[in-house]
């Protein structure tokens, strides 16, 4: 008798459907291999956590709303020569989050600055740990709707518990008011309690020119930033050459001459 069809159901109102999708081919490797009960269970409970762990990740990874799927594998260290790699790697283990450091990557216009805070947002996911990526015009944006539904508080508490936010292109655009104050109230908020990878076009002297119309502002949210910081210069060219065109084909077309007539 096939007891599988039966465990369905038992298996269901335990929440542990998940072990039917390996569950006929764990029972004829048991069979062939002659393993003990134990250890034909303990397949499957491996199975199933492994099924969970999968579903938590892919769960997070939408949650966190990357641009693209960068990770630390596909990016080019041997363009940026000068880039810090230990650095880098130590951060890929996520030790500063758990100091809530922050983490401010800069460099020029292709460099790779959005794609090395993605796969350190990529390793933190990894490990369980719940990421959102945005970008500063976005997150300027989101808050200010929040403001207009008389829902902000609540959106700005939720922000400030993430346990890493990544803030893209800061300064890319001068921040207004209520922008900077928004931008200003969050930075406080996460300050010594969780960690934000914020990048830049803007070198670290120049990011108060991100709060034109309120030097207080800048200085307060900068200085909170920059606070047991680990900073990552990226130097180099950026990757975003453009495709050059392939010459264009000559044509094969034969030439037939008529001969000349005597």
């Amino acid at each position: 008798m096939n007891p599988i069809p039966e465990l369905g159901p038992m298996l269901k109102q335990l929440r542990l459907s998940g072990i039917l999708d390996s569950l006929e081919a764990r029972n004829r490797e048991a069979i062939d291999l002659k393993l003990a009960y134990t250890d034909f269970l303990a397949l499957l409970i491996q199975d199933e956590i492994a099924r969970r762990e999968q579903k938590k990740f892919t769960s997070r990874l939408r949650r966190a709303t990357f641009r693209t799927n960068k990770t630390l594998d596909q990016f080019d260290f041997d363009r940026l020569p000068k880039l810090n790699r230990a650095l880098v790697h130590d951060l890929a283990t996520n030790r500063y989050i758990a100091e809530n450091a922050p983490v401010l990557i800069v460099g020029q216009v292709g460099v790779g600055k959005s794609h090395l805070a993605q796969a350190l947002g990529h390793c933190a996911i990894r490990r369980g740990i719940d990421t959102v990526f945005t970008s500063c015009a976005q997150l300027v944006t989101t808050l200010n709707a929040a403001r207009a539904t008389g829902a902000y508080e609540r959106k700005l508490a939720t922000l400030a518990r993430v346990p890493l936010l990544i803030i893209d292109d800061f300064g890319l655009k001068p921040l207004r008011p209520p922008q900077d104050e928004d931008l200003h109230d969050l930075i406080a908020e996460r300050y010594e309690r969780a960690s934000t990878i914020v990048t830049s076009n803007l070198d670290f002297t120049e990011w108060d020119q991100a709060f034109p119309n309120n030097r207080l502002l800048a200085s307060a949210s900068v200085d909170r930033l920059r606070h047991n910081a680990y900073c990552i210069e990226l130097e180099g060219p950026s990757g975003r050459s453009p495709k050059v065109a392939p010459p264009p084909h000559k044509s094969k077309l034969a030439i037939t001459q008529k001969p000349a007539h005597s």
